[in-house]
């Protein structure tokens, strides 16, 4: 599986020690807990949504790097067991997100696969070309988060200095 994270330069795609801001998925202190989404357009959500960015005029100040990142094919990943109202909320659910996350990694997990919740549920699409670039079908966006440090990990940069298109600010799921 090729999942993608933004990160900004000169930063490396991986988290390496514990000293990272908590998030939904881990608390303070629990890390490295590394994020990423099932598009790109999952990790700039991510991104727009955390730094609260709305106005297409702020994209314009955006320079980040766009990382690929290959899964293996043997992980095994667990699925949190919350209603979706938690997966889907705001800062509001975190404490609930982040009590599973631990439940989780006591269980074993090496991680787990959930529906992402800064994108609108079906904007997860991509493109098709047929007569023309289209939008794809619909599809929820999902978030990989592992556990624990991944040097195994490969990434490649599928783009540097990059930007989000104006049009996925209507795709978020904004913090309230």
């Amino acid at each position: 599986m090729i999942v993608f994270r933004r990160a900004s330069a000169p930063l490396p795609f991986l988290w390496e020690t514990a000293e990272q801001p908590p998030g939904r998925w881990h608390g303070e202190g629990e890390g490295p807990a590394h994020y990423f989404a099932d598009t790109p357009d999952g990790a700039w959500a991510e991104f727009l949504r955390h730094e609260n960015i709305t106005d297409v005029e702020d994209l314009d100040g955006i320079r980040e790097t766009i990382w690929a990142i290959e899964l293996p094919d043997d992980l095994k990943l667990s699925t949190p067991d919350l209603p979706r109202r938690a997966l889907l909320g705001g800062s509001e659910s975190y404490a609930a997100c982040q009590a599973e996350g631990r439940r989780l990694r006591r269980a074993g997990t090496a991680g787990l696969m959930a529906i992402s919740a800064a994108l609108v549920p079906t904007q997860a699409r991509g493109w098709q070309v047929q007569d023309g670039l289209h939008p794809g079908p619909g599809r929820d966006g999902r978030v990989v988060v592992l556990y624990g440090p991944r040097p195994e990990l490969v990434g490649w940069r599928a783009g540097a200095q990059a930007r989000p298109h104006a049009e996925l600010l209507r795709k978020i799921r904004y913090l309230q």
